[in-house]
Parts: structure tokens; C-alpha cells; sequence
């Protein structure tokens, strides 16, 4: 399932292949975010060409929409979507409580939020309906998706929460990744859970405490999941915080298993979070910035070995370097005259031949294709990011 190739000589950093049902993926790599099936602006094909090996579906979200029946009656989401490669699905616990006091439909609905010994009860920020998610609900809704790597139903506490309020919250994720493992094994509405190829991952929680962090690890490895991920970071913490935790997590899990960190990150918390040893990573930064305007583009791809290179981020200012790479605004009227490629070294032909100057007027007539453009460079940055850490592994140079 997953076969370690190295472990580079200066860091944690690995290179490793993880196998799925639906093809291999070369670790460490990122997973661009298709939260309702389709990567926000780009097609299947699109996300193929950049050279994505995987993508990740939100459960929470395709429950609703498109709703298991259409999932089930389109022969689940890579048919329904079009997409060959592996995907994997959240719970959909993260976004239960990250909704939660969430109104929608001008207010006449509120995300109401129920932890019970079966699950969480919550209302949908759809139509206000009434809904249970328990372990074994939400692998039956990733089986009906047909996800290749699903994740338990778990607790996330806030990164800032009482120790008291994190043990509470880790007991209770404990005792759903038990359920979860135990549903595994049983058939329900004519799914196989046993017997369907799927790679199931256990989450890691505990907020900032180390003792809760250290039990979450030695009780989830009793279980033997198939991966394990790191839940309740990027929540509201200091990066230094985070990479504390990375520091005293990473050495204790598993060797011959996969270590997800979930929801990060920025590009230069990719490579810190990969030198402590993760493999996956996943995050809305590049499609959500690239329709605002905010574009990556390589400064210096020599200095990804530097981590004295990171600079303080200011999400404000107009351009900003943050040691191997910058991002800036296409809005910006400095562009509006700018006939250079949006980036000349892409393999993606319209980056290479539509000009900044271009993309700056669609964005300022609104028009669609900017979100499409700035969004295939921001996710070929990412994958070039990607590809250019494990060949830094490789090397021993990262």
C-alpha cells in the first residue's frame, strides 16, 4: 500500500509511492481541493494535464449535493466528475463544526451543533434539515463517493481551547476511530466496507497539548489505520506553534505508513512541514487566492533548501517574496500595460502565450476566464512545488 523509497540524509524529508485502487501517487504531494466535485473553474482534464495524481471531494458537501442518489446513480464521483485518478474524502466532521452558528438563506437557517455518544448532530446550511453523522454513517457516505483514501469521523478542537476541552474532544475522536474500524468490517445497505479496495485513515488530535497529541498517536496505532492524519492544525495557531507540534508528532508515527497533514499550507509550510517528515498535504490557498487575483510564481527556486529564507508574510501588501517564491496582484494598474506571459515556463499553453496585461483586464470586466487562468497557474505552481521537493529528497538536499 505504501512503500517507503528513501528518507533523505540532511532531514526527515521521504520519498515514498502510495498505492490506491485508482493508481499510484508519488509522495510527498499535494491534493488540489474539489469540494463539491470539481476543482473550483477547471476540468477533470485540466487538473490531469497540470499533473495532479489525486484530488480531494468533501463529503459534507456532496452529501447534500449532488446527494447520494445521484452519486450512487452515476457510479460514484470519479465517473460522475470524469476524473481517472485517485480522491480522497474528509469525514465531513470539520466542516459540521466549522459551519457551526452558520446562516444561510438570509438568516432563516443556523447550523446547530450536537455532540451525542452515537455522533454530531447538525443542521444543513442548505435547507436548515435535520442530519446524524456517526462513524459508520459517514463510511457509508465515502463509499457511495467511492473515495480511494477516506478519513474517520472525528472532533476538531480549537487550536486556542482549555486542555480540559481537548481531552474531551480527543476521547471522543478516540472512540469514533474505534467505531470507525468496526464499521469497517461489517456490510450495510448492500456496501461492502470489508471488501471494497479503500485505504482508511485515522486523526490525530489534541489541539496544542503534547500529552493529548502523544495519546492520540499510541491509541490510534492500536487500531493499525491504514494512514494517519494530522487534524487541528492551520486552525488559528502560530506556523511556530505548528511545526512544534510536527517536531514531537512525526517521530512517533509509523515509518511504513502515510502521514497527512490536513488543510496546510502555505508553500513554505509544505517544505518545513515535509523536512519533519509528511507526506500529503491539501489546502484552498491556490484556487482561493487565484480568484482574487493572487498569483505564484517562482523568485529564486534555489532557495527552497533555505529555510532561513522565510520571510515574515504580510497577506496585505501588494507583492511579496517569501524566499524561493512571490506572489502578487494581478489587479494592480501596474500590469494594465504589462505584455509579458502570465508565466512563460508553464506547459500549459494559454499561460504561456495570454499576457499579464490580459488577465488584468478580465478580472476588471469581471469576466470568467480570469478565474480560470490565474487558477491553473496557482495549482501548476503547487505541483511544481511538489515535484521539485521530492527531487530535493532525492538529492539529499532537502
Amino acid at each position: 500500500m505504501f512503500n517507503l523509497l528513501k528518507t533523505s540524509k540532511k532531514s526527515q524529508a521521504r520519498l515514498g509511492v502510495l498505492q490506491t485502487a485508482h493508481g499510484k501517487i508519488q509522495t510527498p504531494f499535494f491534493m488540489p481541493i474539489a469540494t463539491r466535485g470539481a476543482v473550483k473553474t477547471l476540468r477533470a482534464s485540466d487538473i490531469k494535464n497540470l499533473g495532479a495524481e489525486i484530488v480531494l471531494g468533501n463529503t459534507y458537501h456532496l452529501f447534500f449535493k449532488p446527494g447520494l442518489k445521484v452519486l450512487q446513480k452515476a457510479g460514484g464521483l470519479h465517473k460522475f466528475m470524469n476524473w481517472p485518478g485517485p480522491i480522497l474524502t474528509d469525514s465531513g466532521g470539520y466542516q459540521v463544526f466549522s459551519l457551526a452558528d452558520h446562516k444561510d438563506f438570509g438568516g432563516s437557517h443556523k447550523n446547530l451543533v450536537k455532540i451525542t455518544p452515537a455522533g454530531v448532530q447538525f443542521n444543513s446550511v442548505y435547507d436548515g434539515s435535520k442530519h446524524l453523522f456517526t462513524p459508520k454513517k459517514v463510511l457509508q457516505i465515502q463509499a457511495t463517493i467511492g473515495s480511494d483514501i477516506r478519513m474517520v469521523l472525528d472532533v476538531c478542537s480549537p487550536s486556542k481551547c482549555s486542555h480540559e476541552q481537548a481531552e474531551k474532544d480527543l476521547e471522543i475522536t478516540l472512540r469514533w476511530a474505534k467505531s470507525s474500524q468496526t464499521a469497517r468490517l461489517e456490510t450495510h445497505n448492500h456496501v461492502s466496507l470489508a471488501k471494497s479496495k479503500y485505504l482508511l485513515f485515522g486523526i490525530i488530535q489534541g489541539a496544542l497539548y503534547k500529552d493529548l497529541r502523544l495519546k492520540s498517536i499510541t491509541e490510534l496505532k492500536k487500531l493499525n489505520f491504514d494512514g494517519y492524519a494530522l487534524g487541528g492544525l492551520a486552525v488559528g495557531e502560530t506556523t511556530e506553534e505548528m511545526y512544534g507540534v510536527l517536531d514531537y508528532v512525526a517521530p512517533e508515527l509509523p515509518a511504513d505508513k502515510p502521514r497527512y497533514l490536513m488543510g496546510v499550507g502555505y508553500p513554505e509550510q509544505i517544505v518545513e512541514a515535509v523536512k519533519r517528515g509528511i507526506d500529503m498535504f491539501d489546502c484552498v490557498i491556490p484556487t482561493r487566492e487565484a480568484r482574487h487575483g493572487r498569483l505564484y510564481a517562482w523568485s529564486n527556486s534555489s532557495r527552497l533548501l533555505r529555510s532561513s529564507d522565510v520571510a515574515a508574510r504580510k497577506s496585505e501588501s501588494l507583492a511579496m517574496t517569501v524566499g524561493f517564491y512571490k506572489t502578487y496582484n494581478i489587479k494592480s494598474q501596474k500590469f494594465a500595460q504589462d505584455f509579458s506571459a502570465i508565466n512563460a515556463d508553464s506547459k500549459i499553453p494559454e499561460l504561456r502565450t495570454y499576457t499579464k496585461a490580459y488577465l488584468r483586464h478580465l478580472f476588471s470586466v469581471e469576466e470568467p476566464l480570469a478565474l480560470q487562468l490565474s487558477t491553473l497557474n496557482n495549482v501548476e505552481f503547487y505541483l511544481q512545488l511538489m515535484a521539485r521537493v521530492r527531487q530535493a529528497i532525492k538529492n539529499n538536499q532537502l
